[in-house]
């Protein structure tokens, strides 16, 4: 299983978000996932800028943002 997949609740290492939580929301390849947050908007994000957590969000790739960040807080 990969560390990172969809739901997978992760802390932004780098930028001005550092620190802040998101969750993954799709993964276009390799090195870039799409992820939102809180305090992170929607954004294309290297996967070398986020450290994962253990927490996994059951949801699916097509959940509109408010309800990612609802299950989030």
């Amino acid at each position: 299983m990969s560390a990172m997949d969809v739901g997978r609740i992760c802390i932004k290492l780098t930028g001005r978000e550092e620190g802040k939580r998101c969750v993954i929301v799709d993964i276009l390849d390799r090195n870039f996932v799409v992820v939102v947050g809180p305090e992170v908007r929607r954004r294309r994000v290297n996967m070398n800028h986020l450290a994962p957590m253990n927490e996994i969000l059951d949801i699916n790739r097509n959940s509109p943002d408010e309800e990612i960040i609802s299950n989030l807080k």
